[in-house]
């Protein structure tokens, strides 16, 4: 019977960039793409870890070279792979030579789940003069760019989107729940991680992302006046300025107590020229026309769910039970 390793990799953050008619907003940058992210099981069997290091390295390298890397939160997508020991032999030379031939199936699939979206089964040898060497040889002979995967990734692209194309109620009920608990940032985060690509779903979250990032601005500017006016009282003097300018550039324009920081600036301004007759070199964040805030409130509001996104500790539980059919 052969000798299976079976092996679980989750690449790192994987984007799959690509453009389908009816989904497809014409253009594929990070806004657009699907990520997955990487994970790398403690318990891999019989794999050394030299060899775990090599395997995941190949999967990453696949990743980068067919441009479907990028940024998300959102990790339940994976890219896993199956190594099957087909053959395994000693040719008895001076030294020894050993030689391995493995199945390797790359898979795609929904890691919360745990259903498979799709799969591609190549054969690599490799010969070292340890069985470890010849292992990790093999392994490194997995191509970076293959035109047989992009069938495979296709399909799983496919897949992806008619999860999220299904799921877009959910979606937008849990950012729904999470602002209704003034979690504004974990609701602009869930919102954010519909990938372009799905353009009806993705859509409605970009409607919906707006009033939320404008509670979040608000919540935000309102402890930013805080420290500001605190820094601004603790002295009334240059540092004190210095200190309350830390705070006053975070505030965002559109938020609902710019004002009051233009106000502020305008005490600080006047009471510096009065110290030492020289002009306040401080300026805030100016409002932009309004042909670009739509834009401009999408890009700030994915920036604040990919860093609440990276912030979070890893809590999803990964169910590959039943992926491989044995």
């Amino acid at each position: 019977m052969k000798n299976i390793f079976t092996t679980l990799i989750f690449s790192t953050l994987l984007t799959l960039n690509f453009s389908i008619a009816q989904n497809s907003q014409g253009k594929s940058d990070d806004a657009g793409r699907i990520a997955i992210k990487a994970y790398v099981p403690k318990d891999l069997g019989d794999l050394t870890p030299k060899a775990q290091k090599a395997l995941k390295g190949r999967l990453e390298r696949i990743i980068t070279k067919n441009g479907i890397g990028g940024s998300s939160y959102d990790n339940r997508f994976v890219l896993t792979a199956k190594v099957v020991e087909l053959s395994k032999d000693k040719v008895p030379t001076t030294p020894p030579v050993y030689n391995y031939q493995l199945e390797v199936t790359l898979l795609v699939g929904d890691a919360v789940e745990g259903t498979l979206f799709a799969s591609h089964v190549i054969e690599v040898k490799g010969a070292g003069n340890t069985y470890n060497s010849a292992y990790m040889k093999a392994v490194k002979r997995i191509k970076d760019r293959n035109p047989e995967y992009q069938e495979f990734l296709d399909e799983a692209k496919n897949k992806i989107i008619e999860y999220y194309n299904s799921k877009c109620d959910f979606y937008l009920k849990e950012a729904e729940s999470l602002t209704s608990q003034d979690q504004f940032e974990a609701a602009i985060a869930t919102l954010t991680s519909i990938p372009e690509v799905c353009k009806e779903c993705y859509d409605k979250a970009m409607d919906a992302v707006g009033p939320v990032y404008k509670k979040q601005i608000d919540k935000a500017c309102k402890g930013l006046m805080l420290e500001a006016n605190n820094a601004w009282s603790a002295g009334q003097d240059v540092a004190a300025a210095e200190n309350a300018s830390a705070s006053l550039g975070k505030i965002d324009p559109n938020s609902a107590c710019y004002n009051d920081a233009q106000n502020l600036a305008g005490t600080i301004a006047k009471r510096i020229k009065e110290l030492d007759q020289r002009e306040w070199d401080f300026k805030l964040k100016e409002q932009q026309d309004e042909v670009d805030i739509r834009k401009a409130d999408i890009k700030a509001a994915r920036d604040i769910g990919v860093a609440y996104g990276e912030n979070q500790p890893q809590s999803i539980e990964y169910n590959v039970v039943g992926w491989y059919g044995y």
